[in-house]
């Protein structure tokens, strides 16, 4: 009894000096401790996401890569095998487990180290939000503390929640969702049992057990995770047999990327960061952008292939390096895939070396492709690149255009489903683990010169497609923003509006005839001419904008007022100060970014409104909370109060804020010019006159004729020398602006030699009709292709009547050589051709104002 005695009162000094110790511990640690409260409302760091406007992912951004889930969102049998693995008794004890603590001491009397832990889910959770991961008492200390605060705060559904979501699980994946992405490209409700199970496995040694690293420690490990489920009765024997045997695939999966749209991602990001600082990109926000997912493939496709097709037409620059010489041993395949695998691969190009040449073909190893054999019909472009003007003689063997030991760029010749696959999702980094194979290749190159294309929705200025250049990994300037480019004829419309805002009519004659001005200040006299250089005499204003009359172009703006019309222009959202202060602004000397362009076009589509470009739609928070909304400015044709204002624009609204009233975009210029415009602009696509009686003629944008639609208008644009084409259009709710050109700005785009080896080849001197327009065309095909063509809308206020086409005056003729023509009312001809009118055409009545 004494014994007994004395151990009970050894026991219970036992017992107070443990406790005592436990709340010294606590008091000593307790000013160090964390708010653990911080858990109830905790944001975790989930990487910023921009889609399509139709929900098409485009771009992640953030180091860490997370899919935020709810417990109820992820499977049983994920949920079991964590508990089953890292905490079995999850849901008996209090925050941490005695017999674990109990083990993990044993373990370091005996090893003289902490190599075990003790860790309950909790405790892990408690270390990864607030603590690190060295292996010191203290450390353990505060993590029992912290989970203790844990559990009494959090339920065990919401403790878990939090941990299954926080766990880093490897390749800088945290939480489940990232890590089922990562490792096997699925969704978590999609995962087999056996990858369960080696997901579940990984917070043991995420970089060194997961199948990536090594295959063989994450499928030990992965049959450890379903021992002890099958242990814990979680599963069956039949399950645990079927897993284990079960082969495990797993490879490395980037951000699931659906839409190739770099540029607009890019714009995004920027747009983010300054809304919201840096922390935009552990925010977990879901930018949606005003991109359409059809329209920007359809422009990706578009731009890149016109200016591949330019590019060629010039020449081949020949092989990029030669990476074993002639005579020297040649590299064997292993090597050659290991070289290729460290060169870029920019959208449709893929590196590749030429490993065997014959007569007329050339045999590659290409970059993820494999072996191929490049036909003589795919390579036969090649004739050598001279100069931008000169091309060398065509081909006649395949050893004239490449060497073994060559390494070139090659691109795949696809169907129509293969290429909208490729067009969608062409980036590098995203798409890398998920190429498709190809069977059938071309010799191609990188172009020198590069591209712009947008395109956007005239009634509220929302950009449908952007692409900024080429390739984004290849040079990520955006040249739709930022390249600010002389506009050539394009800024034509806009000075022909100028003339109709000062009262002339599309049947205005203006004399197309040259100018020979003498500039005293520079000793030389100012010719500008007609590209070509042809001249017709008095011509209607309309065939002048349709067909492009530089000359034409100069009289009407000298007609109205050179600082008259530089005014006018700033009423489309132009700078004054890029729009020079001389009369060459009417061929085009000002300059302006390809989006501002297509901004200032959309005024003439949309019957005279300004409407402000953007690109940003809505931002939802990481649980699918509305935290933005863009309001743009509303086109009211109707009755309604109209702000008057220059310059339009877009609301943007917080989610947060009260609703504001509706703004609208001002009208700044008639619904009666802008309609007048589109019809010279289509007069540029579908020309005028009649062919029968040889009095037909085109415009300059004949080629889009193709596209089979009166409802469509268009304008080119050539600068000087050819440094920059342009083409710029509308069809129905649809406004587009391509560009091509050099970076370099002192250099033209040239000339070419017909090329029989090209289909559809393009030849003699580049302009926007041949260089730009084929991009825009090819787009308008896909971006109407479902698209009903529409009646032409006659505003109120617009009266047609039958003028003689030579004169512009009325008519009584019903002949060829009479049209109908559209007027605004009270502006059309009050005066009948006559027989008797001198054939003097340069003749004007006495007074008038001749034909400028």
């Amino acid at each position: 009894m004494k014994f007994i005695k004395r151990l009970f009162i050894f026991s219970l000094i036992c017992i107070f000096l443990g406790v005592t110790t436990i709340f010294g511990f606590y008091l000593y640690v307790k000013p160090e401790l964390p708010d653990v409260a911080t858990l109830k409302d905790v944001k975790l760091q989930t990487p910023m996401q921009v889609y399509s406007q139709d929900g098409k992912l485009i771009a992640q951004f953030g180091e860490k890569r997370r899919i935020p889930l709810r417990l109820d969102q992820m499977p049983k049998e994920l949920v079991d095998a964590f508990i089953a693995t890292e905490d079995s008794r999850f849901y008996e004890h209090y925050g941490f487990d005695p017999i674990g603590i109990a083990r993990a001491a044993v373990a370091v009397l005996v090893s003289g180290s902490a190599s075990q832990g003790a860790s309950t889910i909790t405790q892990q959770l408690a270390r990864n939000f607030f603590l690190t991961n060295e292996k010191k008492i203290m450390r353990k200390v505060k993590e029992i503390f912290i989970a203790v605060h844990i559990e009494q705060l959090l339920t065990k559904d919401e403790i878990l929640e939090l941990y299954l979501n926080k766990i880093y699980l490897g390749y800088r994946s945290y939480g489940v969702g990232a890590a089922a992405q990562v490792y096997f490209g699925k969704e978590v409700k999609d995962l087999t049992l056996g990858e369960m199970a080696m997901i579940a496995g990984l917070p043991k040694a995420p970089s060194t057990m997961n199948p990536i690293y090594s295959l063989k420690r994450a499928t030990k490990r992965r049959n450890v995770v379903l021992a002890r489920m099958l242990s814990e009765k979680y599963i069956s024997q039949e399950q645990y047999e079927e897993a284990k045997d079960e082969p495990l695939i797993a490879q490395y999966h980037g951000a699931e990327v659906e839409l190739n749209a770099p540029y607009v991602a890019e714009l995004a990001r920027a747009w983010m960061v300054q809304k919201y600082g840096d922390d935009v990109y552990t925010s977990g926000k879901k930018v949606y952008t005003t991109v359409d997912s059809h329209l920007q493939a359809a422009a990706n496709h578009a731009a890149v292939t016109n200016l591949l097709n330019y590019d060629q037409r010039h020449g081949y620059r020949g092989a990029i390096k030669q990476v074993w010489k002639e005579g020297d041993t040649p590299w064997d395949i292993d090597k050659i895939d290991d070289y290729l695998t460290d060169q870029p691969t920019y959208g449709e190009l893929y590196p590749a070396v030429v490993t065997q040449v014959d007569d007329q073909t050339a045999t590659v190893e290409i970059k993820r492709q494999g072996t191929h054999v490049i036909a003589w019909e795919n390579m036969n472009w090649a004739r050598r690149f001279i100069t931008d003007d000169r091309q060398g003689p065509l081909p006649t063997t395949a050893k004239e255009i490449v060497s073994v030991g060559d390494q070139i760029w090659v691109q795949p010749i696809t169907d129509e489903k293969e290429q909208t696959a490729l067009d969608e999702t062409s980036d590098e980094e995203t798409t890398s683990s998920r190429r498709t194979q190809y069977e059938t290749w071309k010799l191609s190159q990188v172009p020198n010169a590069n591209t712009a294309f947008v395109a956007m929705n005239p009634e509220n200025g929302a950009v449908k497609a952007l692409v900024g250049g080429f390739n984004f990994v290849h040079n990520k300037f955006n040249r739709a923003t930022q390249s600010v480019r002389q506009v050539g004829s394009s800024i034509k419309p806009f000075i022909y509006s100028a003339a109709i805002d000062s009262g002339m009519t599309l049947a205005t004659l203006i004399n197309d005839a040259p100018i020979n001005q003498w500039d005293k200040s520079q000793g030389t006299a100012w010719r500008p001419q007609n590209s070509p250089p042809t001249y017709g005499g008095p011509t209607r204003i309309r065939i002048g904008l349709a067909q492009s009359k530089n000359v034409m172009a100069v009289r009407v703006l000298r007609a109205i007022g050179l600082d008259k019309t530089r005014h006018y222009l700033t009423r489309f959202g132009f700078d004054l100060d890029k729009l020079p202060r001389s009369e060459t602004i009417a061929l085009g000397a000002g300059s302006l970014t390809p989006v501002k362009l297509a901004q200032g076009y959309s005024v003439f589509a949309n019957g005279g409104y300004y409407v402000e470009h953007f690109y940003i739609d809505h931002i939802e928070g990481p649980f699918g909370n509305m935290e933005y909304q863009a309001h743009p400015k509303v086109i009211c044709r109707d009755d309604c109060q109209q702000n008057q204002e220059t310059h339009g624009g877009f609301i943007e609204q917080d989610a947060d804020t009260e609703t504001q009233p509706t703004e609208y975009a001002p009208q700044v210029i008639s619904e009666q010019n802008a309609f007048l415009v589109r019809e010279m602009m289509n007069s540029n696509i579908w020309g005028g006159g009649d062919w029968s009686h040889k009095t037909g003629w085109n415009g300059t944008g004949w080629r889009a004729q193709v596209l089979h639609r009166r409802d469509i208008g268009g304008k080119t644009g050539t600068t000087n020398d050819s440094k920059d084409a342009w083409y710029n259009g509308f069809g129905p709710d649809i406004v587009a602006t391509a560009w091509v050109g050099f970076d370099d700005h002192s250099r033209n785009l040239g000339r070419t030699s017909p090329n029989p080896n090209i289909e559809h080849g393009i030849s003699g001197a580049e302009a926007g009709a041949k260089t730009a327009q084929p991009a825009w065309i090819d787009f308008m095909k896909q971006a109407l292709a479902n698209v009903e063509p529409q009646s032409k809308q006659i505003p109120d206020g617009i009266v047609r009547v039958r003028i003689d086409r030579a004169t512009g005056l009325l008519t009584n003729k019903l002949d060829y050589t009479s049209m109908f023509e559209y007027f605004i009312n009270g502006t059309q001809p009050k005066d009948y051709v006559s027989d008797g009118v001198s054939d003097n055409i340069y003749t004007t009545p006495a007074g008038g104002d001749g034909l400028f």
